[in-house]
C-alpha cells in the first residue's frame, strides 16, 4: 500500500494530466486522493510544494518504467539497444506513460509563467539530458562530452515534441516511435564522424 504522500502525488499527477497545472485545486486533489486538504498541506505546505513534489514523482516514475525490464534469462542489451529502449519506453500507449507525459507537458507549459517551477524543470531536464548523454557515450565512447550533450539535448527535445503530438492526436504512436528511432540513427552517425 502506498504511503499517504505517494497517494497524494499519484492523484496530483492524474489531476494535472487531466486539468493542467492551473486547474489543480487542493480541494479537488484531496477528493481525488481520498484525503483531507489539511493532510495535503501537512505533507506539502503549499501549492508550490505540491507541484515540486509532483514533478519529482513524475520523474521517478518515468525512471522506473524506462529502466530496462530484462528477465533473468534475457541477454543483456547492447549500449545501442539500451539507448533506444530507454527513449522508446517514453512512447508507450499505457495509462501510466500517457499520464506522466501529459503531466510533464502541463508542468512545462506552466513553467513559462512560474519561475520556481521553471528552475525545477530546468534541473530535471538537465538530469535527463545528462542520462541520455551518458547512454550515447556508452555507444560512442570517443565522442567529446559537448557533442554527446548536444545530441542528447536534440533527442530529448524531439522526444518531448513527439510525445505531445502523439498525445494530442497529431501523430500515430508507431510513426512517432519510428521518427525517434530514425533520429537516434542520425545522432549516432553524427557522433561517429571524426
Amino acid at each position: 500500500m502506498a504511503s499517504r504522500s505517494t497517494q497524494i502525488l499519484e492523484a496530483a499527477a492524474r489531476v494535472i494530466a487531466r486539468r493542467g497545472v492551473r486547474g489543480l485545486r487542493v480541494e479537488e486533489l484531496a477528493e481525488e486522493a481520498g484525503v483531507s486538504t489539511g493532510l495535503i498541506y501537512y505533507h506539502f505546505k503549499d501549492r508550490t510544494g505540491i507541484l515540486r513534489n509532483t514533478l519529482e514523482y513524475i520523474n521517478d516514475r518515468a525512471e522506473r518504467y524506462t529502466t530496462a525490464a530484462e528477465g533473468e534469462d534475457a541477454e543483456p542489451l547492447t549500449p545501442r539497444a539500451e539507448l533506444e529502449q530507454v527513449l522508446l519506453l517514453e512512447l508507450q500507449d499505457i495509462p501510466e506513460v500517457r499520464e506522466n507525459s501529459t503531466a510533464w507537458g502541463e508542468l512545462r507549459a506552466s513553467a513559462v509563467f512560474d519561475s520556481v517551477l521553471r528552475e525545477d524543470l530546468a534541473r530535471a531536464t538537465l538530469v535527463w539530458v545528462q542520462e541520455v548523454a551518458a547512454l550515447l557515450g556508452q555507444v560512442q565512447p570517443l565522442a567529446p562530452a559537448a557533442t554527446l550533450a548536444a545530441a542528447a539535448e536534440r533527442l530529448t527535445a524531439l522526444l518531448e515534441g513527439l510525445s505531445m503530438r502523439w498525445l494530442s492526436g497529431g501523430l500515430d504512436i508507431t510513426h512517432a516511435r519510428g521518427l525517434l528511432s530514425d533520429a537516434v540513427e542520425v545522432e549516432l552517425a553524427g557522433l561517429s564522424k571524426p
